[in-house]
């Protein structure tokens, strides 16, 4: 059954909460870094959100204040204490409470004129079509292991024209990459055909950072069972993981450059002070990736 909860609905903000706000002066600030002819274009632009987590859940309000006015958001999940650490609508008030519904609400606070469309159940088979439905800018936060939906979203933004962004929270620091319609596609990249899942896990986490900036700060290697489906995580990971999709943001849906798309990968760790931007030609299939994927294997399995 395919579910959308939209703004015409109860969660959207009474006429009160609404009472004297101003779209141009909530983003007036912007102006400097965008043009107003830009903020106004930005105004009509929708993006659609997989995930409200981690990295979902803050990729929405950074959006939400660079005044993008149109969201399609998606996640079936409910919050947790676990969440407390990483994910900004994760608080004991909120505990239990369906992510997609928090995180909603938190975007209708920002812009109370958003238009915002709400996937209860997630992205599914189901409701990928009406998810993507006139979406200029696809931004991925589902969860590091949900790899089937993930190519199917991805699939369907290339087939559609719509360009999409990837942004791991990596230690202290991000890795992100950006998929044009023109470009490498998401799965020419990662080259998960054929893989089993352990191995697509690792060919996902080996393809987004090559550089493995974030190795060194991973003091406790155990945290991180890829077989068992766990890993370490931080919210400055997470909250940088935003900013570079902000910036990414600014660039696809406003047209500027320079945009490096994938073969190319983006990797800055905060923590290490470092910054690596590089072409990987091939992706995984690249041979010297291939001898780190060999590597990492055999170091963590």
């Amino acid at each position: 059954m395919l579910t959308v909860l939209a703004t015409s609905q109860a969660q959207e903000p009474s006429a009160d909460a609404s009472a004297g706000f101003s779209y141009d002066a909530a983003f007036s600030r912007n102006i400097g870094w965008v043009t107003p002819e830009e903020q106004q274009s930005l105004r009509g632009k929708r993006v659609a959100i997989a995930g409200m987590g981690g990295v979902g859940g803050i990729h929405a309000v950074t959006l939400a204040r660079l005044g993008i006015g149109a969201f399609s958001v998606a996640d079936f999940d409910h919050f947790d204490i676990v969440n407390f650490n990483r994910q900004i609508g994760a608080t004991v008030s909120t505990l239990q409470e369906p992510k997609v519904s928090v995180m909603a609400e938190q975007v209708r606070n920002i812009n109370p004129e958003v238009d915002l469309r709400a996937f209860p159940d997630g992205v599914t088979d189901e409701n990928i079509d009406a998810f993507l439905e006139g979406v200029d800018m696809f931004v991925d936060g589902f969860d590091f292991f949900v790899l089937g939906m993930r190519r199917k979203v991805f699939a369907k933004c290339r087939e559609l024209g719509i360009p999409a962004v990837t942004a791991a929270p990596l230690g202290m620091g991000t890795a992100y990459l950006c998929f044009t319609p023109d470009g490498m596609s998401f799965e020419d990249y990662f080259q998960f055909e054929g893989e089993d899942e352990l191995h697509q896990y690792f060919k996902f986490l080996l393809g987004l950072a090559p550089s493995a900036l974030h190795r060194h700060s991973l003091v406790d290697t155990s945290q991180l069972n890829l077989k068992e489906e766990r890993g370490p995580s931080t919210a400055a990971g997470c909250q940088l993981a935003a900013g570079v999709v902000g910036a990414q943001a600014i660039k696809l849906l406003l047209g500027r450059g320079p945009l490096k798309p994938a073969p190319w990968y983006h990797h800055f760790d905060a923590y290490e002070g470092k910054f690596v931007t590089k072409r990987l030609p091939s992706g995984n299939g690249n041979f010297f990736q291939k001898l780190r994927l060999k590597k990492t294997m055999q170091q963590f399995t």
